[in-house]
């Protein structure tokens, strides 16, 4: 077997979520494989989760990072869609049986046997490390093209932010113009979540607990409304005039009044993770005929699908790129809601060696 790739990254070592530089080995690249330097790699709430543990599943060291951007360094012979030289994307999914219902419908992210990027277990048995990391070796199904019009660090959320809301607004039929769209929350997800939602031609309200939002939701990024969620006559005077709500919150919050803002046969679509149950009155979900579900990233497909829909519209997330060496104030920052809207990391240039 060929030698193993020498990669360098930043780790976790435990629940403190502490990273600091770690060297490791990346497989050799296969037949079906591309190589990528990594050159970008936005932080995801959910990175944050994984390294404190909140999850209760971290196998130590973790090297976060699930958007990642990079140029094609080396091809496997059997690949087909790449070559050397190409800007590519690798976001949530990095492996998957291939061979299940949910893989035969490009569903790969409902995979039973799915691997994440980072904090899975690969086909080899080994951990898999995330992109905040110098090269990423990965199987080609699991790679998408990037749109050439777009500048990278802002591509790089796309590969879970963007197709975490935009898989549940082509499914749940939010994609049509004139409809009336709800985000919950103005963070990484929800931000992107209005840009989508407006390229789609509809109308989009912000919902959230913050007032001064109200500004950079409308004039920056081009929301139709906004409502505080705590203010009770602000969400009264909404009630019955959404047809799809897209909650990105990944921490406990009031639902019952989301439910209510609904039209008859209104969905209210959950894809921040709540670790906490929730209590959900059925009879708010009876009246008007609402239903609540659960969407997570996208698969393979639409995730290109998405990529190619922004190139067209020129969606991006507002990214602030930072060095590696600020990876652990830039988590301290997340935890506490401090960043407009997304972190990436600058990983090619900062990322250094140990």
């Amino acid at each position: 077997m060929e030698e193993q790739k020498p990669a360098f990254g930043w780790a976790a070592r435990d629940s403190s979520g502490v990273l600091s530089p770690f060297n490791f080995t990346r497989r050799s690249n296969g037949d079906e494989d591309v190589t990528l330097k990594v050159l970008y790699c936005g932080i995801c709430h959910t990175d944050l989760g994984i390294i404190k543990n909140e999850f209760g599943n971290a196998m130590y060291p973790v090297v976060p990072g699930h958007e990642i951007v990079g140029v094609v360094t080396e091809v496997g012979s059997n690949v087909q869609r790449f070559k050397i030289g190409d800007k590519v994307g690798v976001g949530y999914v990095i492996s998957s049986c291939t061979a299940c219902d949910n893989c035969k419908q490009d569903f790969e992210n409902y995979c039973p046997k799915f691997v994440p990027t980072s904090n899975g277990i690969g086909s080899d048995g080994k951990p898999t490390y995330g992109g905040f990391s110098s090269l990423l070796v990965a199987n080609e199904r699991y790679v998408v093209r990037l749109p050439d019009n777009l500048p990278l660090e802002k591509i790089a959320p796309l590969l879970c932010a963007g197709v975490t809301v935009y898989t549940p607004m082509k499914y749940h039929g939010l994609n049509e113009p004139g409809k009336h769209l709800g985000v919950v929350g103005l963070g990484g997800l929800g931000h992107v979540a209005v840009k989508f939602g407006k390229a789609h031609g509809m109308k989009v309200t912000v919902i959230s607990t913050s007032p001064s939002k109200e500004k950079e939701a409308i004039e920056q990024l081009g929301a139709d409304a906004f409502l505080v969620s705590r203010d009770p006559d602000q969400m009264k005077s909404a009630m019955g005039t959404m047809d799809g709500i897209i909650d990105t919150v990944a921490a406990s919050h009031p639902i019952v009044p989301l439910i209510y803002l609904l039209k008859a046969h209104g969905k209210l679509i959950m894809v921040g993770v709540v670790l906490k149950p929730m209590e959900i009155p059925v009879i708010s979900l009876i009246q008007g005929g609402r239903s609540i579900s659960g969407s997570n990233v996208g698969g393979m497909k639409d995730t290109q699908e998405m990529l190619d829909f922004a190139g067209k519209h020129n969606v991006t997330a507002d990214v602030e790129v930072i060095g590696m060496d600020y990876v652990n104030t830039a988590m301290e920052r997340l935890e506490k809601g401090d960043v407009r809207y997304r972190f990436v990391i600058d990983v090619a240039n900062t990322i250094g060696a140990a």
